[in-house]
């Protein structure tokens, strides 16, 4: 760790930074855009819109089997809505057929394969609802719109994206502090999800010992200085055995990275590392940038770069 005039305008001594961190983590990096993708939300109900309609027509039918397969033999299109109607997002499926009997066989469902529906495959989609649980949204009127039904089902559906987003917002934070930085600051470059190749051909700086492959969150070039920073984020809701590996994992990146004098900024953050305190403070002491998000909104990047 690299004791900055930030550390000593807060009056801070070298053995208490550490704790300065440690009460400034943050519960949440959760922005609006975090809870829902609305856009691929409002793509599924739309797209469907006139089959779904259609479908509404069959809510309290008296005869669902006659009534559905008249419906589909007349509006064959309204089979690609039935995986949309379980949120599933894939056009062919294929069910075991029946496993308790050691029945391991499957059989396709096409939805996509519309053009060439009869009476006979028109019955097999209607098995598929029976089977699949489908047909408890027809009866006793369960449900009034099935348009309705279907953006519920998106909302569901998305919200197991949502700690893939955990990650991304992160960067998303990180980025809008180093945008801002580079925008007061002409001699900062910056590239993200930079690679060794794009760093190279960007600034002439050779990563000679990191596989083309890796990404690094960020990287940021002084013009002036001839000076590189590769930058990774995180942020940990939880902790577990995974933080302390994450640890010794930046400590080697951060030692081979400085063999060839390039700094390494960690920037991490979330209440998971009040449970993993003693491997994150070793790494805090030999790491010479390590901040979390309340450092950045202070302005620590502006004795960094």
């Amino acid at each position: 760790m690299k004791y900055l005039k930030f550390y000593k305008k807060k009056k801070l001594k070298e053995g208490e930074v550490f704790g300065y961190f440690l009460k400034n983590i943050r519960n949440s990096i959760k922005t609006w855009d975090y809870f829902v993708n609305w856009k691929k939300v409002d793509f599924g109900a739309e797209k469907f819109k006139i089959e779904l309609n259609l479908l509404n027509s069959l809510i309290g039918s008296k005869d669902l089997k006659k009534d559905f397969i008249l419906l589909i033999l007349r509006y064959p299109e309204v089979i690609r809505t039935l995986p949309v109607l379980l949120a599933v997002r894939y056009p062919k499926l294929e069910i075991v057929q029946d496993y308790k009997r050691l029945n391991l066989n499957y059989e396709t469902f096409n939805f996509e394969n519309y053009g060439s529906i009869d009476k006979t495959s028109a019955e097999k989609y209607f098995k598929f609802v029976k089977k699949s649980g489908l047909i408890k949204l027809f009866e006793n009127k369960k449900i009034k719109n099935f348009v309705d039904y279907v953006i519920g089902a998106e909302v569901g559906l998305d919200s197991n994206g949502r700690k893939n987003r955990g990650g991304t917002l992160m960067e998303n934070i990180v980025e809008a502090f180093i945008k801002d930085f580079s925008e007061k600051n002409k001699e900062i470059q910056y590239i993200p999800q930079a690679r060794a190749p794009k760093i190279k051909e960007s600034w002439g700086v050779d990563i000679k010992f990191d596989k083309s492959s890796r990404s690094y969150d960020f990287a940021v070039f002084n013009l002036k200085t001839r000076k590189l920073f590769l930058i990774e984020t995180n942020f940990f809701n939880g902790g577990g055995s995974k933080l302390k590996s994450v640890c010794g994992e930046f400590k080697t990146l951060f030692r081979d990275l400085n063999k060839q004098e390039i700094d390494l900024i960690w920037i991490t953050d979330g209440k998971g590392w009040e449970s993993t305190k003693k491997p994150l403070e070793e790494s805090f002491n030999q790491i010479d940038y390590l901040f979390n998000l309340n450092m950045l909104e202070e302005g620590i990047l502006n004795e960094v770069f």
